[in-house]
């Protein structure tokens, strides 16, 4: 199943979001606090690091399918839109990057 969904870009942006999404939690709920309550810089370089790759290419990803499958302007921002909020990369795998939705 999980191989199924790498055969389509769609599929590509849906498990890069789900990683995205995971990641930014990870970031806020456990780096930030590691940073600035128990001293442990560490954890927000290397989380953020891996944040940083995987919102860069959740945005291109987002391009791809925005071009290949013809989205209104409107489902594109709500994309890129839902990538700066916690949870708005799930919401956007439910709402959006279905292939019914």
């Amino acid at each position: 199943m999980l191989f199924s969904l790498f055969s389509t870009s769609l599929g590509r942006l849906r498990v890069v979001g789900f990683l995205e999404g995971l990641s930014f939690l990870v970031l806020l709920g456990v780096a930030m606090p590691l940073k600035y309550f128990f001293g442990r810089p560490e954890a927000v370089r290397h989380v953020g690091m891996a944040h940083g790759v995987l919102f860069v290419l959740y945005a291109l990803l987002v391009i791809g399918a925005a071009v290949e499958y013809g989205w209104s302007m409107r489902k594109a921002l709500l994309a890129f839109a839902a990538s700066v909020v916690p949870l708005g990369t799930f919401w956007a795998d439910k709402r959006l990057f279905r292939a019914d939705a």
